[in-house]
């Protein structure tokens, strides 16, 4: 079964992911993401959280065929996605002064 995932346009990769593999990530993540080893960062659908850290093969329960995540970035590994979500809070400093991540991606 194939499932609709969101992703965010500017796309936020680890430093081990290769931009130009790109689109066979993410089409790995839509029809086999059990066999994926992959992290995504997404947008917490809780709204008093703002992101999420999830190992890929998360994707195959069939939740997340109802209720699509939006897909922020794409890791290698769970350190690696710690080190993303740091890096897109110091930017969201710099840019708003605070830390409303959800409303600086989502503008």
């Amino acid at each position: 079964m194939e499932r609709k995932l969101n992703f965010y346009p500017e796309l936020y990769l680890g430093e081990s992911i290769s931009s130009d593999k790109l689109d066979k990530l993410k089409e790995k993540l839509i029809k086999k993401p059990l066999f994926s080893a992959l992290y995504v960062i997404v947008l917490s659908q809780n709204p008093s959280d703002q992101l999420e850290i999830y190992a890929a093969r998360q994707l195959a329960q069939s939740y997340y065929s109802k209720y699509p995540p939006y897909i922020i970035g794409i890791t290698a590994n769970y350190d690696e996605a710690v080190s993303l979500v740091e890096k897109i809070v110091q930017e969201c400093i710099k840019e708003r002064g605070d830390c409303a991540l959800k409303e600086y991606l989502l503008c």
